[in-house]
């Protein structure tokens, strides 16, 4: 679990302290601090099914809520409802990524290499 909380904060799942991306999804080979390595660890198709789960989750049951309360013109609903999807998912993606590399690394199970 600690692998998980430190991984969700953008840190090495190992030691908390180095980074686990470089830029926005791009994982670092390994950690500049404690040396361990995780590049090879690839959460794929993973991190995307989790973040539409989730983003549509969220979305949708607001979007049915609002639009049942208040009156918008049709422009306004077709513009609000994407951008808000768009966000959320920009912003839980990362996250799901770094989730799923820490369940991975923690599982110890085969990378990419031995693939």
């Amino acid at each position: 679990m600690t692998a998980i909380m430190r991984s969700l904060t953008g840190r090495c799942p190992n030691c908390g302290e180095g980074r686990l991306f470089s830029a926005y999804l791009k994982q670092v080979e390994e950690c500049s601090e404690c040396g361990e390595r995780y590049g090879h660890i690839r959460s794929d198709d993973a991190a995307p099914w989790l973040t539409i789960l989730i983003v549509g989750h969220i979305v949708v049951p607001l979007l049915f809520a609002v639009e049942r309360i208040v009156t918008w013109p049709d422009w306004v609903s077709m513009t609000v409802w994407p951008l808000l999807s768009l966000v959320l998912a920009l912003l839980v993606l990362p996250k799901s990524k770094a989730l799923f590399i820490a369940i991975i690394w923690s599982t110890r199970a085969p990378g990419s290499e031995q693939a």
